[in-house]
């Protein structure tokens, strides 16, 4: 057992080194390191690969015996890694992560000059990449089947549309009633707010939440992002608008919520693949929970924004709570996914879900992919896009490699509720926590019920055993209901 302990650690370090580079490479890195680093990268990650796929890892898994509860979870997570790794040579894992490893320097280099072309080359490499990913893995009815199995375990496509489905038929009429409805205004958050005062106030923040900065730190990204290197060191990162106050601070909100759930893992589990996140979605439902169930609520702000004032009076001199509470949940068609509120957000990520289906089956080129997103766009919100920056360039994730991945995000915005939900019910001490500044109460319900699980439980059993249920939309649709109902009048 222990030899299968030291195996799965070399292994895990391996892919945290790797992590390590890929986060310096999002904040520091010289942008002409950007070719040596996809080779370093591809190098560590596809050594990891090959040594969780040796003769050696599968004959430990085999003859290792348990000696506790943890080791059975370990044992029975692993055979299912090899056993899905065993399918997908180490050549492909490799060319995959310098596929990305390139692509990300050349992405952010199309965002800022508005250049699609200059991108599409290395993300048609991508899709090809996956596509070959995805019949290595393997699948019973679509190929996209595969890729979404990597971040959400055993969750199918047909699954997750018969969920978005649900969301849809109730989403769309509440969406019409909110744009017949007299508008909000969220004039009070665009204004003067500088820089340095949204970094301190929202790092401030999140350190009252619970994030530990003697074990995490936030830099600087063009896409916020978190990631973790070890239980003991676990970063952020954000990007700020000077005069927006939305995507600096709720941004570090939700980037902390990803961080709290890793800092939360049991220490047992430390140094192993069990030391991770259950699933992205689950992953989702923490970052949006202290993003929008906590930070963009009434309670929160009645104790906040007495500080957000003082901090910002060019801003928010004129402004009182109800104003402010007001902007921060206005409804509007935005282009920009990261920008959009709790009430269309799921329609940018449905739109993803369908663009990404379509690029997989071969049912839409990479080339076509700019105007075919701006039609979608238009059709889903109404809105078309000025430019590829702000359209089809947005998001990160396709010069990752991520595909499969954005489903988790609206899967994450369902389970965050449900969670929430479970934890008041639980503990309602929780309601009057939030409105006195008062987190520990919600931070330890997470930590006990799905923080130090790791993926020692898989998302549907961590849902199962804290709220009862499985995944629904009714408890997001019904908060989606009730807040916006009572701020649009409806």
């Amino acid at each position: 057992m222990q030899d299968l302990r030291d195996l799965l650690g070399r292994i895990t370090d391996l892919n945290h080194a790797a992590a390590l580079l890929e986060w310096d490479q999002e904040t520091y890195m010289p942008e002409g390191a950007a070719e040596s680093r996809a080779r370093q990268v591809a190098t560590l990650r596809s050594l990891a690969h090959e040594l969780l796929t040796s003769k050696e890892a599968s004959s430990k898994i085999q003859t290792a015996q348990p000696e506790s509860d943890i080791d059975k979870d370990l044992i029975r997570v692993v055979a299912r890694d090899i056993e899905k790794a065993t399918r997908v040579p180490s050549s492909l894992i490799a060319e995959l992560a310098q596929a990305s490893g390139m692509s990300k320097g050349f992405w952010q280099k199309a965002r800022s000059e508005n250049r699609f072309d200059v991108f599409a080359p290395h993300l048609d490499k991508i899709v090809d990449l996956t596509i070959q990913h995805a019949e290595a893995l393997g699948y019973e009815e679509t190929a996209y089947d595969a890729l979404l199995d990597q971040y959400e375990e055993g969750m199918t496509t047909a699954e997750v549309t018969s969920v978005f489905e649900d969301v849809k038929k109730g989403l769309v009429p509440i969406v019409q009633t909110i744009a017949d409805a007299p508008p909000l205004s969220d004039a009070v958050v665009r204004g003067d707010f500088p820089l340095k005062n949204q970094w301190d106030f929202g790092l401030d923040v999140v350190k009252q939440m619970g994030y530990d900065l003697n074990h995490g730190r936030q830099d600087k990204s063009a896409h916020p992002f978190s990631t973790a290197f070890s239980i003991t060191d676990v970063r952020i990162t954000t990007r700020s608008d000077a005069s927006f106050f939305n995507p600096g601070f709720f941004g570090t909100l939700h980037e902390a919520g990803h961080a709290m759930y890793e800092q939360g893992i049991d220490l047992k589990l430390e140094g192993s693949p069990l030391a991770d996140g259950t699933s992205l979605g689950m992953h989702e439902s923490q970052s949006r929970m202290w993003e929008n169930l906590v930070g963009r609520s009434r309670p929160f702000w009645d104790h906040y924004f007495a500080e957000a004032k003082a901090l910002f009076p060019a801003a928010l001199g004129q402004a009182d709570v109800d104003s402010f509470y007001r902007s921060i949940n206005t409804v509007a068609s935005s282009p920009i996914r990261v920008e959009a509120d709790e009430v269309t957000y799921n329609l940018h990520i449905m739109l993803r879900f369908e663009l990404e289906q379509d690029m997989i089956a071969g049912k839409l080129s990479v080339a076509d992919l700019p105007d075919e997103w701006n039609h979608r766009m238009e059709t889903w919100l109404g809105i078309r896009p000025e430019n590829d920056a702000e359209g089809v360039l947005q998001d990160i994730h396709w010069s990752l490699g991520a595909i499969g991945y954005f489903p988790t995000y609206a899967l994450g915005n369902l389970m965050s509720v449900q969670l929430f939900n479970a934890a008041i019910s639980d503990i309602p001490q929780i309601s009057e926590g939030l409105a006195n500044g008062q987190f520990a109460p919600l931070l330890s319900w997470l930590r006990e019920n799905v923080h130090q699980w790791g993926r020692r439980k898989t998302a549907n059993q961590i849902m199962m055993d804290a709220t009862g249920t499985g995944l629904s939309a009714d408890p997001w649709m019904d908060y989606i209901r009730t807040k916006f109902g009572d701020l649009y009048s409806f």
